[in-house]
């Protein structure tokens, strides 16, 4: 299955200021995301946001706060899966019902928090898109174990590019001059 612009939800996990300085390639994996936030807002993809215990972890990193569209909902959660918060179920319940069915998931840490969300969404029987290149853990082992099994719970692991190029589903528009930019 291909994803459509029309039925995604960006999920951001926990690209925080006291993380992404741990993280291996935690740079590369930030810049990604915000390719992935740039398509999102200018193709109308929603936009949820989680932050893993922003007392302690601080909040969201300049570069993806820089980036979000004015309707992104930002979480602030203590449980690992995003998928058990509260807020995160709320919000993500009202983009459903519009028939946002199609979730792309990037983050940190690939081991912990994104996996632990997309294993919480595939329970529901929701396909997940695992942006690999935008998710990162502090050791490559960590991440590559969690993709590994990210892809045997029924994730579909892609790259940014992929997920852009898909979104946008042609080229020789506006949105694909602006956009085929973020990746040259």
């Amino acid at each position: 299955m291909l994803l459509d612009a029309q039925r995604s939800v960006l999920i951001v996990i926990d690209l925080q200021n006291k993380l992404v300085p741990a993280i291996d390639k935690g740079n590369q994996v930030v810049s990604n995301a915000g390719i992935l936030l740039e398509g999102a807002r200018r193709l109308g993809v929603p936009v949820i946001v989680s932050e893993q215990y922003p007392t302690g972890l601080g909040s969201t990193v300049d570069a993806i706060l820089a980036t979000l569209p004015n309707e992104a909902m930002t979480i602030a959660k203590l449980t690992f899966s995003a998928a058990r918060s509260r807020n995160f179920s709320q919000n993500l319940s009202a983009l459903r019902t519009g028939g946002r069915d199609q979730m792309v998931v990037c983050g940190m840490e690939t081991h912990v928090c994104v996996l632990q969300t997309a294993a919480d969404l595939l329970a529901e029987e929701l396909p997940v898109f695992l942006v690999t290149d935008a998710s990162g853990s502090r050791a490559e082992a960590n991440h590559r174990a969690a993709v590994e099994r990210m892809a045997g719970f029924g994730a579909q692991c892609v790259t940014s590019e992929m997920v852009l190029f898909e979104w946008l589903e042609a080229a020789g528009n506006d949105d694909f001059k602006a956009l085929s930019k973020l990746i040259k």
